[in-house]
């Protein structure tokens, strides 16, 4: 079980926050876990219950604690659940080391061995993507989802990260954007050549087609841009 240290009287809040979500990043508090009752955390930390439920506050919109049935906070995966903000904790230590563990994660992204059983999942992916009468909402789910799976087994905690927050903004404007990216969406051509280079582990290969992935829908939206600009 995490144990706690007491918090300095100054700036208590973010001292708190600091302290938790770094227990967090690290694993000590692992995902799935509960944390202990306000009352009890809060004289662990030494603070008043008010620092700690601002410093809870910040821990649920930074994505990593939510507050369960009965009103216990539970620990979140953030990994699934973070985003960018965590980078800075996630790269330097407390004592302002280097976290060797994401930097190696980080580099690896650029030397990307042959990953066959990724590559059969992009390609059934792909698969259903071309299938006669797909519609183009469930084009795009299936779209997001082959990122998705770039982005959880390219070792890359960065990316992970910034996917998890794009994916956020993304769904809130979901709709709006399934006709602009249509043709991004339909591009099975370059989708299939990153799901070859991922086979045969060619990381040139998988950003060069990705590169003219995103560019179909880079000039998809600058369209619409464009179209709105005149209406205006």
């Amino acid at each position: 079980m995490a144990t706690f240290a007491a918090v300095r009287k100054q700036s208590l809040s973010e001292s708190v926050f600091r302290q938790l979500q770094d227990k967090i990043v690290r694993e000590e508090l692992k995902a799935g876990a509960e944390l202990p009752a306000e009352r009890e955390l809060a004289e662990q930390l030494g603070v008043n219950r008010g620092a700690l439920r601002e410093a809870i506050k910040r821990l649920q919109q930074a994505g990593l604690v939510a507050v369960r049935h009965g009103g216990n906070h539970v620990v979140l995966n953030y990994l699934e659940e973070g985003g960018m903000e965590l980078l800075p904790s996630l790269l330097v230590s407390p004592q302002g080391r280097l976290n060797n563990s994401v930097i190696r994660s980080i580099a690896a992204a650029a030397a990307r061995k042959p990953n066959l059983p990724l590559a059969g999942e992009l390609d059934a992916l792909l698969g259903q993507m071309r299938a006669p009468g797909v519609n183009l909402k469930t084009l795009q789910s299936h779209a997001l989802a082959f990122w998705k799976l770039l982005v959880q087994n390219g070792g890359n905690i960065a990316f992970r990260l910034a996917f998890n927050s794009m994916t956020k903004t993304y769904t809130q404007v979901w709709n709006a954007l399934t006709p602009i990216l249509e043709k991004e969406f339909r591009d099975f051509d370059n989708l299939a050549a990153i799901a070859a280079a991922v086979r045969t582990g060619q990381p040139d290969a998988a950003r060069t087609a990705g590169r003219a992935h995103v560019e179909i829908g880079r000039q998809g939206l600058e369209k619409a841009l464009d179209a709105m600009e005149q209406k205006a």
